[in-house]
């Protein structure tokens, strides 16, 4: 008899965020790695302060730790709101990229408003199948036919190359490295 993976008791690591899973559906382990890559997002940018956050990488590059988060509340929006459920939003920053920094908008704001993105793109997938589609609202392949499953899976891969840059944005800050 096999235990069904979606009442597993979830495994944390000791900064907290949570264990994929190591078997199971289809659908959770894909929620579960973006889980843990939103999880690792967060994890970066803990115990700074907005200066620190606001810091860009390396010349010429502008980009920031509070960028970051606020890019990927942007994506979050667009991939589930905009392609999945087919919603006329705007954007959710003045720049639709998210990467525009401004002074009067500091970590725990854009902390809130990206977890209010994440919470609304769970809602609004919650009821759908993995074959469920939507449609691409902008850039070359706008108008295409997209998966929930293709939207997952690049989201997976967008918040995996994005913590890339998080982990050196942070090394770069106080030095912390790793995970």
């Amino acid at each position: 008899m096999t235990a069904d993976p979606s009442a597993r008791t979830p495994i944390t690591l000791p900064d907290g965020r949570p264990v994929p899973r190591f078997t199971g559906d289809e659908r959770s382990m894909l929620e579960d790695w973006l889980d843990h890559h939103r999880g690792t997002l967060a994890l970066k940018c803990a115990g700074l302060d907005d200066a620190q956050v606001r810091l860009a990488s390396a010349e010429p590059s502008a980009l920031t730790l509070l960028g970051l988060v606020q890019h990927l509340a942007e994506v979050e929006r667009n991939w589930f709101q905009r392609v999945v459920a087919g919603l006329d939003v705007p954007p959710v920053f003045e720049d639709r990229g998210g990467f525009a920094l401004d002074p009067a908008r500091g970590l725990d704001e854009v902390l809130g408003v990206w977890r209010r993105e994440v919470a609304r793109g769970r809602e609004l997938c919650a009821g759908l199948t993995l074959e469920d589609t939507g449609r691409i609202t902008e850039g070359p392949a706008a108008g295409a036919e997209v998966s929930l499953r293709w939207v997952l899976i690049h989201l997976v891969e967008e918040y995996a190359r994005h913590n890339g840059h998080a982990d050196l944005l942070r090394e770069r800050i106080d030095g912390v490295t790793g995970a």
